[in-house]
């Protein structure tokens, strides 16, 4: 979770045919023997084009956040290799300007359009089946936006 100074989150809207209308925050995977906090930084460049030094991390979540694929899903994205996700969430303050946001900074691009929103409006635009996974990072993290 990317906020600004004025407390307001980062979302891009996906540009996966399967997620198109849907808004997301940054997120990626970890590589085999990487840690999960540099992890997050190397995904939040690679996704959006914000350096580490661009951004002061701030807190972790408690545990990792699970969550299943819907069934009518389950084989058909991530080239059907994996049924959900485990999660490590990670709050940063973003240092740096919007002009050092770039949608273009990974070959694909993750995401069409950005936008900085109120917390409070993340699990509306987040496609269903992550609609409890942002509720609980937000419940974590509220009193340090």
């Amino acid at each position: 979770m990317l906020v600004n100074a004025e407390g307001r989150v980062f979302v891009g809207q996906r540009i996966d045919p399967s997620a198109h209308g849907y808004w997301q925050m940054p997120q990626g995977g970890i590589d085999k023997g990487e840690d999960v906090r540099e992890a997050a930084l190397r995904e939040l460049e690679e996704e959006v084009g914000v350096p580490a030094d661009k951004v002061e991390v701030i807190a972790q979540t408690s545990r990792p956040i699970c969550y299943d694929l819907p069934p009518e899903l389950v084989g058909k994205v991530w080239k059907g290799k994996y049924r959900g996700q485990e999660q490590h969430w990670f709050l940063g303050r973003f240092l740096g300007e919007d002009a050092d946001i770039d949608l273009n900074a990974h070959d694909p691009a993750e995401f069409n359009e950005w936008r900085w929103i109120a917390p409070d409006q993340l699990p509306e635009l987040i496609i269903p089946f992550k609609r409890a996974v942002y509720e609980e990072v937000l419940a974590e993290f509220r009193d340090l936006i």
